[in-house]
């Protein structure tokens, strides 16, 4: 049986943060506690979020860090009581959203966040109580602000899941004029995470056709968009396209991602100052070719019908001309050519795939990974 659900309202254009005001009443939020970044406060963005929200009182929270930890939840749920907030506005990447997120649960349950994480059985845990949330994307990457979920960095190290549909947001408001600052290779690392969102969902064995459709689309025009918005991150039609992509994949994966996810969500547990969508752009030509054996992908030309969203004019069954053209993008993006770019070394293999095996995407992908599978794709990945 599959079971379906998406739900959430979902503002997309040029200028719809003018709308903010607007949504905090359709929430019933009358002092919400906006969270953000320093980055976000710097580039002024944060500012056409205040100037949209009016004369509304609230709070700012704005010390995200770049893997919300949970260290910074329980400062901003702190904010959140003091100034007896009755709800979040996130204004940032996918860090400040996940980041309220925490802030939704801490706020409300008691206990250490790792109590409500999805491999310690802690989604039932995850109640109404929660506090009401509105997501402003400023990157098109994570898709955050129409998912279900957030990743957080809790007190022993591991960087987990929370997954419960009392997070998903009230509304997102998706304007692709707060992208048209980020920098080419912030552009460049986002934009990757949206295609692994799409391609990883599309390659996941649920059975989900609408999630399918809304994968290949998201790709499709991620492919087609990624390095136009890269080089002018002024080409409006590029920032729209992008930041579709971007919802869609996050629309999708509520099917189920995999491995690329299991290991970039374990490496960066183990060192939190590399980029997530980097991380998954780095893994994802492994992650193919590991997957391109799968019965459900060779069933169901799943390779293939990737290859055409990208507009290639071929693709073997064991998916390199997928593979190759992933590692051409990255290329072409100014991305780093592989792990030990970024500084990761052999001697961190075994604990990274120690978190991959226990990560809750590992059971979702096409092939169950073994730990030499992991350690496989890790040095391919170098």
């Amino acid at each position: 049986m599959a079971r379906i659900f998406y739900l959430t309202q979902i503002e997309i254009d040029h200028g719809a943060i003018t709308r903010l005001a607007q949504e905090c009443d359709d929430a019933g939020m009358r002092r919400p506690l906006l969270v953000t970044d320093p980055g976000v406060r710097t580039a002024g963005v944060f500012e056409r979020a205040l100037k949209a929200l009016g004369e509304r009182d609230h709070a700012v929270f704005d010390q995200t860090p770049g893997n919300p930890t949970e260290a910074a939840v329980r400062a901003a749920a702190d904010v959140f009581r003091q100034h007896h907030c009755d709800g979040l506005v996130a204004i940032g990447g996918g860090s400040s959203i996940d980041l309220a997120k925490g802030v939704a649960i801490a706020a409300a349950h008691p206990g250490p966040l790792k109590t409500y994480a999805t491999i310690e059985g802690g989604s039932a845990k995850i109640t109404g109580r929660t506090a009401p949330l509105i997501a402003v994307p400023t990157t098109a990457g994570t898709g955050s602000e129409v998912a279900r979920g957030a990743i957080v960095i809790v007190d022993d190290g591991r960087k987990l899941g929370f997954h419960s549909w009392h997070l998903l947001p009230k509304a997102a408001i998706l304007d692709p004029d707060l992208t048209v600052a980020l920098p080419a290779l912030l552009t460049a690392a986002t934009g990757m995470d949206a295609i692994a969102h799409c391609m990883e969902t599309f390659m996941a064995p649920a059975i989900n056709p609408p999630a399918d459709g809304i994968a290949l689309d998201g790709l499709e025009r991620a492919w087609a968009h990624i390095a136009r918005a890269t080089r002018n991150g002024h080409d409006k039609a590029a920032r729209w396209n992008m930041m579709s992509a971007s919802m869609q994949g996050a629309m999708a994966f509520q099917k189920g991602l995999g491995c690329v996810h299991s290991l970039s969500h374990s490496l960066g547990g183990v060192n939190p100052l590399l980029h997530h969508g980097t991380l998954n752009a780095m893994f994802l030509p492994a992650v193919v070719r590991f997957n391109a054996s799968a019965d459900s992908i060779r069933s169901e030309h799943r390779l293939q019908r990737m290859a055409h969203a990208m507009g290639l004019a071929h693709c073997d069954a064991e998916g390199e001309a997928v593979v190759e053209a992933i590692r051409a993008m990255n290329a072409q993006l100014g991305l780093p050519s592989g792990l030990k770019a970024l500084g990761v070394t052999p001697e961190l293999f075994e604990q990274v795939i120690d978190g991959a095996l226990a990560d809750h995407c590992h059971k979702t992908n096409p092939r169950l990974a073994s730990r030499d599978d992991y350690r496989r794709m890790l040095h391919q990945s170098m």
